[in-house]
């Protein structure tokens, strides 16, 4: 493995600077290859060819390592003149695994029971030990026991808060 990387090395250091201002992209392709053991497009080698576009200048050595240790992309850099480009690798999609027949199973979870719905009159009360206020209203959204439903209780305001306790019935929290 380090012997091909060694020789791919040269083969990049080895392009002539005269007859090429730029580092060759099929040339980093090829030492990408080397450094992954897998062509382009195959699962753990490049997905695609490096961009022809990229106009770096020519490297005498590049250096490669692998960006994580997921090995999802391999960094190309040359230290003088510095450059460095990401190589995103293929990577195999996970296989897809068939539950047994003889696995549990999950039981069903049950559906919440909507104690309000949308358009429904609702009385929202608040207050503490002694003390209460209770203001009718008008549900915007549905809602079961315990989560919390919006509530209109005046043209033109915003609506208020609550939760939902019963069918009809919602408090607003905090002052219990």
């Amino acid at each position: 493995m380090i012997r091909s990387i060694i020789t791919l090395a040269a083969i990049v250091a080895a392009t002539p600077a005269a007859a090429q201002s730029f580092q060759s992209t099929t040339l980093l392709d090829k030492a990408v290859a080397g450094f992954t053991g897998r062509g382009i497009g195959e699962d753990g080698g490049a997905r695609t060819a490096i961009d022809t576009r990229l106009k770096l200048a020519t490297c005498p050595m590049v250096t490669m390592n692998w960006r994580t240790p997921a090995h999802d992309s391999v960094v190309v850099a040359c230290p003088d003149p510095e450059w460095r480009i990401y190589v995103p690798i293929r990577i195999a999609a996970p296989a897809i695994v068939e539950p047994s027949p003889l696995a549990p199973t999950s039981a069903p979870v049950a559906k919440p029971v909507i104690v309000i719905k949308r358009g429904d009159p609702v009385s929202v009360s608040a207050g503490s030990p002694g003390f209460a206020v209770t203001r009718d209203g008008v549900a915007v959204n549905d809602a079961a026991a315990g989560a919390r439903v919006l509530i209109k209780v005046t043209d033109g305001k915003p609506p208020i808060q609550a939760i939902a306790t019963e069918p009809g019935k919602a408090m607003i929290p905090g002052g219990e």
